[in-house]
């Protein structure tokens, strides 16, 4: 006799199983890339050597590890996966991103933290009070979250101390979300912070005191790790932060945009109109969302058409506020008419609805800061309030902003990101890709503006000082758009190698030309499935672009020929297009799309199996004006690929047989669908013959 509690076990241990079995046989997407997930420590004290040990996906052939910052260094020593690292005397405080160089090329980046503090790591168990770890004030501790645990530490203080206590996590690229705790010695706690990892406590006694970390669900491991910061200061000095990496959203605001008038600080009270701070315009103001509800109001004099624009930067400065800003103009009989509402900063693109499947990108790169304009209608007295909309119960007194009111200024900013495509029926991923590229590979990025204070103009994209054997083509971001293109290609004969390169936008704002940084963007954690992980993506600190040299790209896309392609307008141009498989493909047909202005609509089939295809280009339909244009075809392909099968390939080619050989080891190969760009082809479209 079998028992409903033995069914519902076998039952249970099927389904487990068909589950796993499916996850099995399913594509995996996206070419294998190296991937650095783990540094231990996590940082380090200017002047100071140490030694790190990284983890992480595909890191094969790891010898160098590389940091944003030249003033930081590191040797390999004998040990796979550790160097030492030397902090140079003279290395700025702050996060600077760590690297590895592998067979595949440069990997994703780990934040590295960077400050003058005494630093200690996390070395034995300490989750009793019993087992706490001692800590000095004025120092930070490096450790790793066990799973289901609380980590424990303790320190001496006497009554009156100020102690400031921060436990930097997901701000350093951990996916902790850290809950803290200051203890006494009995372990009863005094304090508890489930937000902001961030305590600022006074003892009440002297004596010795428990600090008690733990992730918020109990989640521990080697991706759960952390710095604990333990500091004392002045009563009335300003409390110090760990340094934090940057949100995508903060690329809309640069420290150049910062006026050269002097902030005036907010004066308290101003909650109501009849407390009303008076200021003229332009103005520059450095206030708070403090206490909770708080709502600071300004009043001023304006000018019948006087055009002013608004901007409050808070959220982009790594704080959890969502501004809101209203001006009214008040009337003879000191009533007020609303002149305007001026919220969030929209994105340059629509982010997808649920950050993995494919209406939009995983990036959301707008803002809850304000940027906006009011026009006066009536001369007289003005009234401007702003406030947190998610400040209605909170009094976090660090949650700044900064309030400009100014006359135009047109500018713009860029920010960019892998591309990213929807590559299979429920395709739920998001991932970190570094631009390291294969031999014969071209690499899409995505390049989105913030235009500021009405700038409309065309923005040219363009790129400079990247390895051998690499180019890059800029697409243009049109008149009234907000969204272009990069791709990056890497030569069949590209040596390996690594560089650090600038994007950049250039456009003309009045009469004058200028040139604009472009930020580069990247999930910090590779997300492979809703079910596993939340997108997290961050700006990076430089754009290093590499070549393995040792790996060709399964499939390449180019023209027959490195020319321009002529066309007469209204006609149609068959541009054979030549296709070179270095592998196995499933499928008879790729189904191409192209970047470029003006190929926005253009789609058709190439023949997967075949040597080369005739594309049409219909300039009637796709309505191509006469001149230059440049585009690149793109769609997804699935390769049967096990690594080093191309670098097989290349051995053979060069008639190497000892690494020919080698390579057959290959681990077996597996189903693997990818995103596939085009070599960049440039059409000229003429004139019609007058006849």
């Amino acid at each position: 006799m079998i028992h409903t509690k033995s069914l519902r076990s076998f039952a249970a241990t099927a389904l487990l199983t068909f589950i796993a079995a499916q996850a099995a046989l399913a594509q995996s997407v996206c070419l294998p890339a190296p991937r650095l997930l783990t540094t231990f420590p996590m940082g380090g004290q200017i002047g100071k050597t140490i030694e790190v040990t990284v983890n992480g996906d595909n890191l094969d052939g790891a010898t160098e590890l590389h940091f944003s910052h030249p003033l930081i260094s590191a040797k390999a020593t004998t040990n796979a996966g550790r160097f030492v690292v030397t902090i140079g005397d003279q290395t700025p405080p702050g996060i600077h991103e760590a690297r590895v160089m592998t067979s595949l090329g440069i990997s994703t980046c780990r934040a590295f933290s960077v400050g003058t503090s005494p630093e200690a790591n996390q070395t034995k168990p300490n989750q009793t009070a019993e087992q706490a770890i001692p800590l000095e004030l004025n120092s930070v501790c490096n450790a790793v979250m066990t799973q289901r645990a609380v980590d424990h530490y303790s320190f001496t203080a006497k009554k009156g101390q100020r102690i400031i206590v921060e436990c930097a996590s997901a701000s350093i690229d951990s996916r902790m979300n850290a809950v803290l705790i200051i203890a006494d010695p009995e372990g009863r706690d005094l304090v508890v912070d489930r937000l902001t990892g961030f305590l600022d406590f006074t003892i009440p006694a002297d004596g010795n005191y428990l600090i008690k970390v733990h992730e918020l669900t109990y989640k521990g491991g080697p991706h759960y790790f952390y710095r604990l910061a333990l500091s004392e200061i002045g009563r009335d000095a300003t409390a110090p932060r760990q340094p934090e990496v940057e949100s995508v959203s903060s690329f809309s605001w640069r420290s150049e945009f910062a006026p050269t008038l002097a902030a005036k600080p907010e004066a308290e009270p101003n909650n109501l109109p009849t407390q009303a701070q008076p200021i003229s315009l332009p103005a520059h103001i450095a206030g708070r969302f403090f206490p909770a509800a708080d709502v600071d109001t300004f009043e001023f004099d304006a000018k019948k058409g006087d055009e002013w624009w608004v901007e409050v930067v808070s959220e982009r400065l790594g704080l959890p506020t969502d501004p809101f800003v209203l001006v009214q103009q008040i009337d003879k009989d000191g009533s007020s008419t609303d002149l305007a509402e001026l919220n969030d900063i929209a994105p340059p693109m629509k982010p997808s609805s649920n950050g993995y499947s494919y209406d939009g990108p995983p990036y959301n790169a707008g803002s809850a800061d304000v940027l906006g304009k009011f026009i006066v209608k009536t001369d007289g007295r003005h009234r401007l309030q702003v406030r947190d909309l998610f400040g209605g119960t909170r009094s976090i007194p660090r949650h700044e902003y900064q309030l400009i009111i100014r006359k135009a200024q047109p500018d713009f900013t860029l920010a960019a990101w892998a591309f990213h495509m929807n590559l299979r029926n429920g395709d739920r991923n998001a991932l970190s890709k570094p631009v390291a590229l294969r031999n014969g590979r071209t690499m899409a990025f995505e390049v989105v503006t913030i235009r500021r204070d009405g700038f409309d103009g065309e923005i040219e994209i363009g790129m400079t000082g990247l390895p051998p054997g690499l180019s890059a083509q800029g697409f243009t971001i049109p008149k009234g758009k907000n969204h272009g293109i990069l791709t990056i290609t890497a030569a069949d004969n590209a040596p390996r190698s690594l560089t650090v390169a600038q994007i950049f936008g250039t456009a003309k704002i009045g009469d004058k030309a200028v040139q604009r940084p472009c930020r580069l963007a990247s999930m910090k954690w590779p997300v492979t499935n809703a079910r596993d992980d939340i997108p997290a993506p961050r700006l990076l600190a430089d754009v290093p672009v590499s070549v393995g040299g040792q790996e060709a790209a399964p499939i390449t896309l180019r023209a027959s020929e490195a020319k321009v392609w002529e066309v007469t307008a209204g006609e149609k141009l068959n541009l054979p297009l030549k296709i070179i498989r270095r592998g196995e493909f499933s499928g008879k047909t790729l189904s191409l799309q192209a970047f470029g202005p003006g190929f926005e609509k253009f789609k058709q089939d190439a023949k997967l199996q075949s040597d080369t295809d005739d594309i049409e280009i219909d300039t009637k339909a796709l309505k191509l004006p006469v001149g230059e244009h440049v585009l690149a075809f793109y769609g997804s392909a699935v390769a049967k690929y096990a690594l080093n099968d191309a670098a097989l390939i290349l051995a053979k080619a060069a008639e190497k047989d000892t690494e020919a050989k080698k390579t057959t080891k290959a681990a077996k190969p597996k189903d693997i669908v990818d995103i596939v760009v085009s070599d960049p082809i440039r059409i000229r479209v003429l004139a019609p013959k007058q006849k």
